[in-house]
């Protein structure tokens, strides 16, 4: 079978400078050049990139370091890590009690990022959610969650900037009965998707909060056919002790 050619060489090269740099900052073109086995013209003309895109610094001395906008990312991405990595064991303990579909999502961007997902263990139906894809926050569980913890200026200022597209005939795309339905999030602490991301699906979903701030949320994706009002309230009390247990966790970090 024939070996699959990569897409993007020049990429590959450009990852290669990048590792160099990150063990051996502060480091000359020549340098460089002879650490990645490249010429020093190949360098030069990546490194030019890297600089115009914020990946790669240049001192005056004519050195090299990674850029603080890689550096931005990579705290972004240590902070979804550690998020994932707290939550685990307790996002697993939900499972064992409700086997089907969890979702913790960070806000980015104003809409919901998914970090992780846990597909149920006995289930033959599932979700095709994937970790990386985004949600919006006036339509899906996790991201009302989220908005109910905005305050009011910062909650109009989204309503303002967003348009509520339908994604389906269930979707809320008035301001005033989102609103409403957020009010009772807040009293409630959990979060319905019935039926307004993808039809035929029913999500449930909790913010994850420490003091004033909005870490994530967390959801449990079905189809609706399986969703009695047994089933419901089994859910609803599961997520709340779950939210419970990791927002005291957090609070000890």
């Amino acid at each position: 079978m024939e070996k699959k050619k990569p897409y993007g060489t020049v990429l590959i090269k450009a990852s290669i400078i990048l590792d160099f740099l990150a063990e051996q900052p502060d480091t000359s073109l020549q340098e460089i050049a002879k650490g990645t086995d490249m010429t020093p013209s190949t360098v030069l003309k990546i490194l030019d990139t890297l600089l115009l895109i914020g990946y790669v610094n240049k001192s005056t001395e004519k050195n090299y370091r990674l850029g603080g906008k890689l550096v931005r990312y990579a705290n972004k991405n240590i902070d979804q890590i550690d998020l994932v990595e707290i939550t685990r064991p307790y996002l697993e303990k939900l499972q064992e009690t409700i086997d089907e579909t969890i979702h913790l999502g960070v806000l980015d961007n104003e809409e919901i990022l998914y970090v992780n997902k846990l597909d149920p263990k006995n289930q033959t139906i599932r979700m095709s959610s994937k970790i990386g894809i985004t949600r919006p926050l006036y339509s899906s569980a996790m991201g009302k969650a989220v908005l109910a913890e905005f305050a009011e200026p910062q909650y109009e200022k989204y309503v303002e900037s967003h348009q509520l597209i339908p994604y389906t005939e269930y979707t809320i795309t008035n301001s005033l009965k989102l609103r409403k339905e957020l009010d009772e999030v807040k009293m409630t602490q959990v979060a319905f998707d019935d039926e307004e991301v993808e039809k035929d699906i029913f999500c449930i979903g909790a913010s994850i909060v420490k003091g004033e701030e909005i870490i994530g949320a967390f959801s449990i994706s079905m189809p609706k056919y399986r969703l009695t009002p047994e089933v419901k309230d089994k859910i609803i009390q599961s997520i709340k002790q779950t939210k419970e247990e990791i927002e005291k966790t957090l609070k000890k970090k």
